[in-house]
């Protein structure tokens, strides 16, 4: 959320080189779909700055430093929020949402790491840690959060058919709890997501790029973000920042049976979204 001087200066730059390129509709598409271009990457801040501090200290923390890579990596992701909320780039209703995700995520990571879904390799140098969860780990499920509210915002949001609030916290509630009940009954992923496809399916999500609201099935939204996650975790799981069964001794990319998961997870995180927008007016 930036001050309004800098909107109104970032609004005029925009203005000169809409003047400058903008000769048709080919040019004018191609403009739009750079400004499209950089509102997701501004909207993907807080997971983008997550992933240079994981690769970075994969690729230059040296390993006899007194303090531990995954703490290092906890501190700085600490200063990224405080960063982002001293910047005014994220309001404290935001960052609360955020916080909850990062509470909830914390306690699925626990309990996945206790029944082996995955390991953090270097754990045992880290202080910041709880069961065996260095506390980086929730940082990263809140730059999920992160992107979904700033991104709702970006890009001026408006629904056709939103589906009521408690329908979506009934589906939010379930797939969390999933995560946590497939290990010792019938795993419910495949009626959740043929759940979230009658809930969102009629859900037409409106977006304002550059000039003008374009439409896009929410359900396809959904699962677009759903993919970028998966793309960001095969970053995550190269910079060896966690590793799941098969990846211990060398790199392989990540099933695209995660991407499911992701999905399930990226939901939760929506629903949170769509509570403080509902409390604040959407």
């Amino acid at each position: 959320m930036l001050s309004p001087r800098a909107e109104r200066t970032l609004h005029a730059w925009r203005g000169v080189l809409h003047r400058r390129f903008v000769r048709g509709p080919v040019s004018g598409f191609a403009f739009e779909f750079v400004a499209f271009g950089i509102k997701q990457a501004w909207a993907c801040l807080f997971g983008a700055l997550m992933l240079a501090l994981l690769l970075g200290s994969f690729l230059f923390w040296p390993p006899d430093a007194w303090l531990g890579r995954y703490d290092a990596i906890t501190l700085g992701a600490v200063l990224i929020q405080i960063g982002m909320l001293a910047f005014r780039l994220e309001s404290w209703a935001e960052a609360r949402v955020i916080l909850v995700f990062h509470a909830v995520s914390t306690v699925m990571e626990i309990f996945k790491v206790h029944v082996g879904s995955w390991i953090y390799p270097e754990v045992s140098d880290a202080v910041l840690q709880i069961a065996g969860v260095p506390l980086f780990s929730g940082f990263m499920y809140a730059a999920v959060g992160s992107y979904l509210v700033r991104v709702w915002r970006i890009f001026h949001f408006r629904f056709d058919r939103f589906p009521p609030l408690w329908l979506q916290a009934l589906l939010a509630v379930a797939a969390y709890v999933n995560f946590f009940t497939h290990h010792y009954t019938l795993d419910m992923r495949w009626v959740l997501f043929a759940a979230s496809a009658l809930i969102y399916g009629p859900c037409i999500v409106w977006f304002r790029p550059d000039e003008r609201h374009r439409p896009m099935p929410l359900l396809l939204g959904l699962l677009l973000v759903a993919l970028f996650i998966w793309f960001a975790e095969n970053i995550g799981t190269f910079a060896r920042a966690w590793s799941y069964p098969g990846q211990e001794l060398s790199w392989r990319p990540v099933h695209l049976a995660k991407l499911g998961s992701w999905y399930l997870l990226m939901l939760i995180s929506f629903v949170l979204a769509c509570a403080v927008r509902e409390r604040d007016g959407r």
